[in-house]
């Protein structure tokens, strides 16, 4: 008696990807990138949008090298792409802290330079990012454990330019659990980074330890904590634009007698916003308290000014404050 042949695996129904919908509506300059790390979010992300604009995505993969797994990573990935028939780059990047850094924040701002280049290299005019609903309020309750104010209780703008290119994050709304079970239910295999389940790290203990609970005491919480993100942001919004409005009465850069003549709560929005969109700067509350406290005592020629702010310092050079760059 023969032996029966072995089923083959059903493809998967891109109808039923649950991202599909998120893309559905949205119009982009063609063609465009999808980050794709190999991992559930980014490959939903990506088998959704190679169906929504066919021929016009490619995938962007960035190698950090922080892992042993790293190269299983990019395997993976090299062999998904070519199954599906989407173009992929590999970038490597250096992301190795230095003493006092963040290691998490070098390795993110070392991703979004590389995805930046390897889309603008390509020709590509926005990049596609895969964070989802889960994501976004755990970035919000990263920002409340660390005392942010509204740029940080804004959580992750759907879309932004960073380095040259936008980045735009289609699945603000969408559930991991919907993601999740999508791919099993469809047997699609993806990279599990190995991290995600360390304890040690933040943005786990939020994941696996308080959203559990939170969803147990207050089922909507997503929907609810995306409002207030959302209210934070267009608070920001218009802070930001009474900032522009007084530096533009300054001439475009902090004038220590005009500041002096606003509030100080105005005076540190001002700030705030010149270090951040000319310098790409951010100055702790206890920095920019200093510095504050500095602008008021600034009544004689001769006052010194050198604060240190992120990479380089706030300095005085006659009636106007200098950025410079360490």
């Amino acid at each position: 008696m023969a032996a029966s042949p072995t089923p083959r695996p059903k493809p998967p129904d891109p109808r039923a990807n649950p991202a599909g919908a998120a893309l559905a509506g949205l119009q982009l300059p063609l063609p465009l990138a999808v980050a794709y790390s190999g991992g559930a979010d980014s490959t939903v992300l990506l088998l959704a949008a190679a169906r929504r604009w066919p021929g016009q995505v490619q995938a962007i993969h960035v190698h950090h090298g922080l892992q042993d797994a790293a190269d299983g990573f990019e395997a993976h990935c090299r062999a998904t792409c070519e199954a599906i028939g989407v173009p992929l780059q590999v970038r490597r990047v250096h992301a190795r802290h230095a003493s006092g850094e963040s290691p998490e924040e070098v390795a993110r701002i070392a991703r979004y330079q590389a995805l930046a280049r390897a889309a603008r290299d390509a020709g590509l005019q926005s990049v596609l990012l895969g964070q989802h609903a889960d994501d976004q309020v755990e970035t919000l309750l990263l920002a409340l454990s660390r005392g942010a104010g509204l740029p940080g209780l804004a959580a992750m703008p759907p879309v932004f330019q960073r380095d040259g290119m936008v980045f735009v994050r289609p699945l603000l709304a969408l559930r991991a659990q919907a993601i999740r079970g999508w791919l099993r239910a469809q047997g699609i295999t993806v990279v599990e980074d190995p991290t995600n389940t360390d304890l040690a790290f933040t943005r786990n203990r939020i994941r696996h330890v308080l959203l559990p609970a939170l969803e147990e005491c207050f089922p909507q919480y997503r929907e609810t904590f995306a409002r207030s993100s959302r209210h934070a942001a267009q608070a920001q919004e218009l802070l930001e634009t009474v900032a522009q409005e007084d530096l533009q009465r300054m001439g475009g850069t902090p004038a220590l007698t005009a500041l002096q003549r606003l509030p100080r709560a105005r005076q540190a929005n001002a700030l705030r916003h010149w270090l951040r969109a000319a310098h790409g700067a951010s100055a702790s509350a206890a920095q920019l308290e200093e510095l504050l406290d500095q602008v008021a005592d600034c009544t004689t020629r001769g006052h010194r000014i050198r604060i240190k702010v992120g990479r380089g310092f706030v300095q005085r050079e006659g009636e106007r404050l200098r950025y410079v760059e360490e």
